[in-house]
């Protein structure tokens, strides 16, 4: 079998079943670096293996009995005589329990568990992204705005402390569940940002990332139909979703928004958006995600109706901030201030970089920043904002989006 094939066969089946073998392996081990060693060593048996022997009829069923046999295998040399037999016995008979062909789908349950009260509160969605989406500590440090050194050193502490209190990888008692709910949310919204900066499908690692998140929100949704905030979740991500085709012309170049051609959006998408964010406001509890989707279903309506709501977007962004007061939100609330109040204003209510060194290496805040001030006439700083936007850009339609509007200045 030609090499190339091995890989794009590998690279499809773990875009497509990374997250479901881990949570398998992890489910019966209770210990996730485990599974995701064990899980890495079989990727690696089939890249040496299928090329002479040919890609099996179940890739997935093929690496999960590798996987399945390393763990046991490293189980008994850190076992030793009378002690191993036992504990290596039952390791075997909980793994072989494995299907041949249908692999149950156990990652919202595994994203519940990462979820627990004995995980540290701020690492507990980084950690699902890892464990049940495969993203690597650098691509998740960008997702939360901080170093991949310091996010890596804290996913190795979580993975360590879900093998030490032994925390079951099962859905919680329904009582436990709302608890965990907004670490789940946000790893999900998190993934879907991801997947939602590489439109193209040209990251390899992120490919799939916005639909996988897609799924995840509707299964929350099916878990917990009474909770506002996973409806709220979907919404959000189905509107933006729906504009998915509409975010490159046929040469791949980026549109934003504003020109975008709305006949590309999928109408039936946003109905169901729609439908849920009233489904959730009718429950009386507003949280930022409804808000968010809220914002989203306003930006869809301006441009359907052509009728200027910018007044009604800003105060959404006030209810928000108070909600969410990240650096994210302050930054979309000033580009609407911009178009409600005037560039002076939404220039003051930017979020200033030197007093957020998170800032620093955020492209949308250079982005934003340039656009403000070529409107207020400061060619220079909107030059320099944007040649800071570029470099931080890894989308290269976005990077010659970028290089256009700062090329305009000059004229």
């Amino acid at each position: 079998m030609i090499e190339g094939d091995v890989h794009s066969t590998a690279d499809a089946v773990a875009r497509r079943s990374y997250g479901k073998l881990v949570a398998f392996l992890a489910t019966r081990t209770h210990d996730v670096a485990a599974a995701e060693d064990a899980l890495s060593e079989a990727f690696a048996s089939a890249l040496a293996k299928w090329p002479s022997q040919g890609c099996p009829s179940n890739p997935e069923a093929w690496l999960l009995t590798v996987a399945r046999r390393k763990l046991v295998d490293e189980d008994r040399r850190h076992r030793s005589g009378e002690i191993a037999a036992p504990h290596v016995q039952l390791l075997t008979e909980q793994l072989r329990s494995a299907p041949e062909t249908d692999i149950p789908d156990n990652r919202l349950a595994m994203m519940l568990a990462c979820a627990h009260p004995a995980i540290e509160a701020g690492i507990r969605a980084p950690l699902m992204l890892q464990v049940v989406l495969g993203l690597d500590a650098k691509a998740i440090a960008s997702a939360f705005l901080t170093s991949p050194a310091a996010m890596g050193k804290r996913l190795v502490r979580a993975k360590d402390r879900i093998r030490q209190a032994r925390i079951p990888f099962s859905i919680p008692v329904r009582e436990e569940l709302p608890a965990r709910l907004d670490a789940v949310l946000d790893a999900v919204y998190a993934a879907f940002t991801e997947g939602w900066t590489d439109p193209g499908g040209i990251d390899a690692a992120r490919r799939d990332l916005a639909d996988e998140a897609v799924f995840l929100a509707r299964l929350t949704v099916e878990l917990l139909p009474n909770e506002p905030e996973a409806a709220g979740l979907l919404a959000l991500v189905l509107h933006a979703h729906a504009r998915r085709r509409a975010r490159r012309t046929d040469n791949d170049d980026f549109v934003p928004l504003a020109e975008q051609n709305s006949i590309l959006w999928d109408s039936p998408m946003i109905g169901e958006a729609e439908a849920l964010l009233w489904r959730a406001s009718a429950m009386k509890q507003v949280g930022r995600y409804q808000l968010q989707a809220a914002l989203q279903s306003a930006h869809v309506h301006r441009r359907l109706s052509g009728v200027a709501n910018w007044a009604e977007v800003v105060k959404l962004y006030d209810v928000l901030y108070t909600v969410d007061p990240s650096p994210v939100v302050a930054i979309n609330r000033a580009l609407a201030i911009a178009e409600s109040r005037g560039v002076v204003e939404a220039l003051a209510a930017m979020p200033n970089h030197e007093a957020d060194a998170r800032l620093a290496d955020y492209q949308p805040y250079w982005a934003a920043r340039a656009e403000l001030c070529a409107r207020a006439g400061d060619r220079e700083q909107s030059c320099r904002a944007y040649a800071f936007a570029i470099g931080l850009s890894s989308d290269p339609a976005v990077r010659r989006f970028l290089q256009r509007r700062q090329a305009a200045l000059a004229v």
